[in-house]
């Protein structure tokens, strides 16, 4: 069925063009009647000769049929797979960002904190390498759908999850990302308390907390300060992201060394679960598999460089000052050094807070909020929102110790993690195979390959479940909620990324093969 008469908005791609302006263009719709097993599908062709701008791109787009036939078009724009001509991003680009978000105040203070813990400079590093290691396997591997297939993570999930059920990873995800944006943005806002004269920050009205806020007045307004100044830099969206990165230049006993490494190396991995579960939208703009490898590769040396030199200077905080200072603002503000220094030193650090907080934190739990209503939220909105909740976070309270950065925050969050990561990764390499139907993933047809029960399979669900529950007593133990809990609880909470993520991804492969999803289904790649 053709029709020459159909006149759509085409409006260029918000990652392709800065301009938001939209035009109209006619174009001729070629409908393609679908088989049992097809999707249908609509492919837009145009004579109009605005239509070669780069900026402007038609995508395959699937379609909702109704009984009379009528077509209805289904379109994610912000979620829309990234065309090979637009997948730029070089190795050198995906270190450049990997640069970007390691060099920050939370990787230093990830570093401090285990010499705070009792640990040595050396067995810190060796930690911390280890521990980014491990993450870089599952960082790589869910990398690669989304660079061979240009989706990103929150479409990806629709494949293990359903078209529906992909809400609660992706929103799961989202929550900490809000977590974690918060906690960036306090410590900028520190930063900018630097600033402040002397007479002002030392004055006992300005800094007497408020008791239901948690804070003093002037350090929350240096803390909203600090979050309006990035959102110049979220509201321009992944354009804005990509160009703010070029600029990062890039004692314990042997028993007691065992006891707390084991929940440190959980906490370094955990410190990237979250990207390496979101690391999609990013990777689907590289250029090849290759680029997005081997600029992930770096992890572990920039890190592991970034805590070596994190761990010397907090370790020699202990003789200079008395006392381990693992918090890089706290010892700013001790070092002193006159005006000019003190400005430097807020911008870089400033800078690298930025780079990796909105790197890091915004694109997840925006890409996720523009999946879970496309009308209304663009990329801009979901992460305006992001920033809000990140306030809802009160992130001060969660940077008041060592204790409760590792051991609540770090290891809390990668019981949620560690599960989505590893449904995903079996879905794709044990069940799928590798093999995934991109136009299925955006089409909302009852009778598509991820639609399974209203949009929701169950397996992946119920695998979440098991995957979470074992971290439970062990978490309620840690917060004060239960008094005491057993020890194999309290052990699988010391690990809880790895003990989530095999259970859950074990858990899920049997329940797919037991229901014949791998098997059963025909997957075609776009």
């Amino acid at each position: 069925m053709e029709s020459s008469c159909l006149r759509l908005h085409l409006q260029p791609h918000h990652l392709l063009s800065p301009t938001t302006t939209t035009t109209t263009i006619a174009l001729r719709l070629n409908y393609l009647h679908p088989s049992p097993s097809t999707p249908s599908l609509l492919r837009l062709s145009s004579s109009s000769s605005s239509s070669r701008n780069p900026s402007q791109h038609l995508l395959l787009l699937p379609l909702r049929c109704s009984p009379d036939s009528r077509v209805e078009v289904s379109s994610d724009s912000d979620l829309a797979p990234i065309p090979p001509s637009q997948r730029t991003l070089t190795a050198l680009d995906m270190a450049s960002l990997w640069v970007g978000m390691v060099v920050g105040v939370p990787s230093y203070y990830l570093a401090g904190s285990l010499v705070d813990l009792g640990m040595s400079w050396w067995q810190g590093v060796a930690t911390v390498v280890a521990a980014n290691l491990i993450v870089l396997v599952p960082l790589v591997l869910t990398a690669v759908p989304g660079a061979a297939l240009g989706v990103p993570f929150p479409v990806l999930a629709r494949a293990a999850f359903g078209l529906r059920g992909a809400h609660v990873p992706a929103l799961l995800r989202a929550l900490v990302g809000c977590g974690w944006f918060g906690i960036e943005s306090w410590i900028g806002g520190r930063a900018v308390f630097l600033l402040l004269p002397p007479s002002l920050k030392s004055s006992p009205a300005a800094l007497a907390p408020v008791s239901w806020l948690g804070t003093s007045p002037l350090q929350f307004s240096c803390f909203l300060l600090f979050w309006l100044a990035q959102l110049a830099v979220v509201l321009r969206g992944m354009r804005g992201i990509r160009e703010l990165e070029k600029y990062i230049p890039p004692r314990l006993t042997r028993s007691q060394f065992w006891a707390v490494f084991f929940p440190s190396l959980t906490a370094n991995v955990s410190f990237w679960a979250t990207v390496a579960l979101n690391i999609p939208d990013f990777s689907r703009f590289a250029r090849s598999q290759a680029d997005q490898i081997v600029g992930q590769a770096g992890l572990p040396v920039f890190m592991g460089l970034f805590t070596f030199a994190g761990l010397a200077i907090t370790s020699s905080t202990e003789v200079i000052f008395g006392r381990v200072i693992s918090d890089p603002i706290q010892l700013l503000g001790r070092i002193g050094g006159g005006l000019p220094t003190t400005l430097v030193a807020i911008f870089g650090i400033s800078l690298a807070t930025i780079t990796t907080n909105i790197a890091a934190n915004v694109v997840a739990p925006a890409n996720a909020l523009v999946n879970l209503s496309p009308r209304r939220f663009t990329f801009a909105r979901g992460a305006l929102v992001t920033a809000l909740l990140g306030i809802a976070f009160q992130p001060w309270r969660l940077l008041s110790s060592s204790e409760s950065f590792v051991y609540t925050w770090l290891l809390g969050y990668s019981a949620l993690m560690g599960p989505i990561g590893g449904i995903i990764l079996a879905d794709y390499y044990l069940v799928k195979r590798m093999d995934l139907d991109v136009a299925a993933l955006y089409s909302q047809n009852p009778r598509g390959p991820y639609y399974y029960w209203n949009g929701f399979n169950a397996a992946a669900l119920a695998a979440l479940v098991a995957g979470i529950l074992p971290i439970v007593p062990g978490f309620l133990c840690n917060v004060g909620i239960l008094s005491n809990t057993r020890h194999a609880f309290v052990v699988a909470y010391n690990n809880a990324w790895f003990v989530s993520f095999f259970v859950s991804g074990v858990a899920y492969w049997l329940l797919s093969l037991r229901r014949g999803r791998g098997s059963g289904d025909k997957h075609q790649s776009a």
